[in-house]
């Protein structure tokens, strides 16, 4: 059976437009959104937000660094200037909708060219509190910045709702390993002290961001285990946390929820991994995507994680567990191809 085909989001290349129209020419209609690639500063994920809180009045460099695992980059982390108050720091602009709108005039004019398929829609990716954060502010801080983080990002989607037509946007939220390691070594932090309190508090602020996104643009989340250094953060038993998590989502929404991506690593083809799909409750109108494509094993371990899939799901998109962001560039037509053989 053929497969629709979902790109995460970043892709190595020179700008959107030449994202836009590679994209195309490889997938066609099999791509039913397109990011713009996260392209320049954008390319390594949340890691350009570092300057929000470097630039920021209310925050100053602290002497603690954090790491996402051992062979990682050092993230700095930022605290509070002393005798500052929470109420110094709030955030404005994030600049993901200023820079959205200005690749979403060049995904329109392609579009009207005939260089994008006519039902394609463009994406746009946004990263709640908890991710940004982990990275960045103290952990002591977590729980009074990520409202006030989140609270911009609600701004930005409405900046992008009154700026593009929502009939061609789909804002996805990225959920990842901020959230999925900490369910999966059920670690302590002030997001839950058990496994159990972590799904309900990442479930109610996810519902609550996604919520927030007007009923007639598509809603994405994207679940990820980390790419630093094509590397997870840790690695997943199973599919189990992320089921619990879309299915608390799905019952959750109180709008339609277009797309759930769970990521599959490479070296899973496994009954044991899939299993819990068994227990998926997603809406009738929420299409699993699956991240099973990956690039070192190509379409021969492409279509053996599918296979294994097939098992447990039946009507899913493919992708990649992750974005293009941190790949050679020369590598993406190939990459691209993968996509289309195993989708036809």
């Amino acid at each position: 059976m053929s497969r629709d085909v979902y790109l995460v989001g970043s892709v190595p290349l020179a700008n959107a437009r030449e994202v836009f129209e590679t994209v195309s020419a490889a997938l066609g209609p099999r791509v039913k959104r397109i990011p713009d690639g996260e392209t320049g500063d954008r390319i390594n994920w949340v890691f350009w937000q570092e300057k929000l809180f470097a630039e920021h009045p209310a925050f100053e460099r602290s002497d603690k660094d954090f790491r996402l695992h051992a062979t990682s980059g050092l993230s700095r982390r930022y605290r509070l200037k002393p005798d500052v108050s929470l109420h110094d720091a709030q955030f404005n602009n994030l600049f993901y909708a200023d820079v959205a709108i200005e690749s979403y005039r060049t995904f329109a004019a392609l579009k009207e060219q005939g260089k994008i398929a006519a039902d394609t829609k463009f994406q746009v990716d946004l990263v709640p509190a908890h991710s940004v954060i982990w990275l960045f502010v103290e952990e002591d801080l977590h729980a009074a910045i990520d409202p006030l983080y989140n609270a911009a990002v609600k701004r930005e989607i409405d900046k992008l709702a009154a700026a593009i037509p929502h009939d061609q946007l789909a804002i996805q939220l990225d959920v990842a390993s901020a959230v999925f390691a900490r369910l999966e070594r059920g670690d302590v932090s002030t997001y839950g002290r058990t496994k159990e309190e972590m799904q309900d508090t990442f479930s109610r602020i996810l519902l609550d961001l996604g919520n927030h996104v007007p009923r007639d643009i598509d809603l994405l989340y994207h679940f990820c285990y980390g790419d630093a250094g094509h590397r997870h953060v840790v690695e997943p038993t199973d599919m189990g946390d992320m089921v619990e998590l879309a299915n608390r989502l799905s019952a959750g929404a109180t709008r339609t929820v277009e797309l759930i991506h769970m990521p599959v690593p490479r070296d899973r083809s496994d009954d044991a991994y899939f299993e819990p799909l068994r227990k998926l409750k997603l809406r009738p109108e929420t299409q699993l995507c699956l991240g099973l494509v990956h690039y070192t094993d190509g379409i021969e371990g492409t279509r053996k994680r599918l296979a294994a899939a097939e098992k447990f799901a039946r009507d899913f998109a493919i992708g990649t567990e992750c974005g293009f962001g941190r790949r050679d560039p020369a590598t993406i037509p190939e990459l691209l191809r993968i996509h289309a053989q195993a989708a036809a």
